[in-house]
Order: structure tokens, then sequence, then C-alpha cells
């Protein structure tokens, strides 16, 4: 396949998502060697779960179907350009590529304008709208103390 038809089946299960599930415009496949390894679309309305974004969903089945936690010499490729959060987890699952069809400028002019999010993170954590505040414990870093010298850790 081409990368037009591997856009092609993105786009293709963000319209079926829209169209029989009521689900968000996004849809999302991981490919691997020309093969697609892995499909998401937009679950978050019908899951009750706010992480449940196209590429999250497609990043989590193909890590399943290669038993992987990362997606070395994958390519994703998504109805839409990715927002904050699918970022992040993109770039913990390190692909080679990304490939997108519409922008978050054309997602804000229906709804989906996830700008406000990058303005929360360039603004120090005291000035963010939602509180987030360290609380210090003692032994608090602990699990990090006792990963750090574990000789069983897999890192990543």
């Amino acid at each position: 396949m081409s990368d037009f038809r591997f856009m092609e089946k993105a786009i293709e299960i963000a319209l079926q998502n829209v169209l029989t599930s009521n689900g968000g415009p996004f849809g999302a496949i991981v490919v691997k060697d020309g093969k697609i390894i892995g499909t998401g679309r937009n679950e978050v309305t019908a899951s009750f779960d706010p992480t449940a974004h196209a590429e999250v969903q497609a990043i989590r089945d193909a890590c399943r179907n290669i038993n992987d936690f990362q997606l070395t010499d994958c390519e994703i490729y998504t109805s839409c350009e990715p927002c904050p959060m699918c970022i992040g987890a993109i770039y913990w699952a390190r692909p080679k590529a990304v490939y997108f069809a519409c922008t978050k400028q054309d997602a804000a002019k229906i709804g989906f304008d996830d700008q406000f999010i990058y303005d929360q993170l360039s603004l120090p954590i005291e000035n963010r709208k939602i509180l987030m505040k360290q609380i210090y414990i003692r032994k608090g870093d602990l699990p990090f103390r006792t990963w750090e010298k574990s000789k069983n850790k897999v890192e990543y």
C-alpha cells in the first residue's frame, strides 16, 4: 500500500466512527513493513475514557499485536494532527514517522480546540488552571530509588 492508501484507511476509520458509532471524527493506523499492525478510532464518549483518542488506541492495538511497548520502525497515519496527549504517547512509542491529514486548526474549527492545553503547558505550574502541587512525604521517592537499583528493570 502507498502512503495515500494508508491515509485513506485512517480517514475511512474516522468516517465510519462518525457514521456508525457517533464517535469523534478521528481514526489512526500503525504500519510496519508495509502492513497495518494496529488501528484506532476515537472512543472517548463510547468508553467514557478521555484518553481513548484514535492515536492512543492505534498505539495500544499495535503494541499488543507485536508484543512490544515500542513501535520502532513503524509509521502512524492519522486523520488529524495529534493533540498534546497523543503527541506524548507517540514520542513514548517511538515510531519513525507520523503522517496526518487535517491540521489542529481544522479540528479547532469544528470544536476540537486543544490550544488551551498548549497554553497551559507553557505556564509555570503554579499558574495553571488545574491545581498541580507536589506533596512531599518521607520515602515518597522509595519506588524510584528501588527501581533505580533493580536488576530486573526494563528501561524505556
